[in-house]
């Protein structure tokens, strides 16, 4: 830019005023000091942007021209800084989240309702996918914060804050009444069909690793993507299913599914906040991580 920023300013106001007098009075500067602003100008860009008048200035030809980029250029650097005021006082702006159908349905989602109510004019948008991804999302950039569950293996820039404590259970059917009570050993895994979700999860992760300390290495009969769907599965006898208690909280009070208990208690998960040092976090993240980890809702 060759001319000064401020030039432009000056320029702006007297077109749009059509007067060096009321552009001096809405700026808050003599009109000495207007008259040379636009004299620089003229000069700078080698042209006559006004006409003087008897009652003020008209723009010539090659003033019109440059106005409507003028305009067009300040009104948007002000608008700018208007919205983004805007979002710094969290009347706008976005907040963008990163969250499993587990963590979403068994912690996020109160947190949410509440933001919601606070802060109406706050988009938020939650990416849905199994921890892995929540990941590639916060390594890319393309979420503020994820709440995922462990276990997980994550970069040394991600911080975790753990949130809540869950533990897997294994449930049954029907068909599996008889099992209902009995102290188990896992080895019975071996000899009955199992329904678990897909190994990029980190509930899997956790059943496999567990077990495998155990000497199981199991092969399930199904393999599904969603907790809910492993419930309706083993509601209809297809097999045992390992889920967050959560999922089978109400067919389990119900009667309609039975859990297994077992010799070895499998030991408690965590959900979790991760950030990503490297990815700085919108004013409107900040201020829904502040009221998760105030754990006031």
């Amino acid at each position: 830019m060759s001319s000064s920023l401020e030039y432009y300013k000056v320029f702006y106001y007297v077109a749009n005023l059509g007067s060096i007098t009321l552009a001096s009075e809405k700026l808050c500067i003599s009109q000495p000091a207007v008259s040379q602003a636009v004299r620089q100008l003229e000069q700078s860009l080698d042209c006559q942007l006004f006409m003087r008048m008897s009652k003020g200035v008209k723009l010539t030809r090659e003033g019109e021209f440059l106005f409507e980029y003028v305009k067009s250029g300040l009104e948007n650097i002000w608008h700018g800084e208007n919205m983004l005021r805007r979002m710094r006082d969290l009347e706008t702006g976005e907040v963008r989240i990163g969250a499993s159908d587990m963590t979403l349905q068994f912690y996020l989602l109160p947190y949410l309702e509440k933001f919601h109510e606070l802060y109406p004019g706050i988009k938020v948008t939650v990416s849905n996918g199994p921890t892995p991804e929540t990941l590639r999302f916060l390594y890319d950039g393309k979420i503020d914060f994820g709440v995922v569950s462990t276990p997980f293996e994550a970069r040394s820039e991600v911080k975790s804050t753990p949130v809540k404590e869950v533990r897997n259970v294994f449930i049954a059917g029907e068909k599996f009444k008889h099992l209902e009570g009995k102290k188990l050993s896992y080895d019975i895994l071996k000899e009955l069909p199992c329904i678990f979700l897909e190994k990029n999860t980190s509930t899997r992760t956790f059943m496999d690793d567990f077990l495998k300390e155990r000497g199981l290495e199991l092969e399930p009969e199904f393999e599904l993507s969603t907790s809910d769907m492993i419930v309706q599965f083993a509601m209809r006898n297809l097999g045992i299913g390992c889920v967050m208690s959560g999922f089978a909280k109400m067919e389990l009070e119900k009667g309609t599914l039975i859990e297994l208990q077992f010799k070895e208690s499998m030991p408690g998960r965590q959900f979790a906040i991760i950030t990503d040092s490297k990815t700085p976090v919108s004013p409107a993240g900040k201020k829904i991580l502040k009221l998760m980890t105030s754990d006031i809702i």
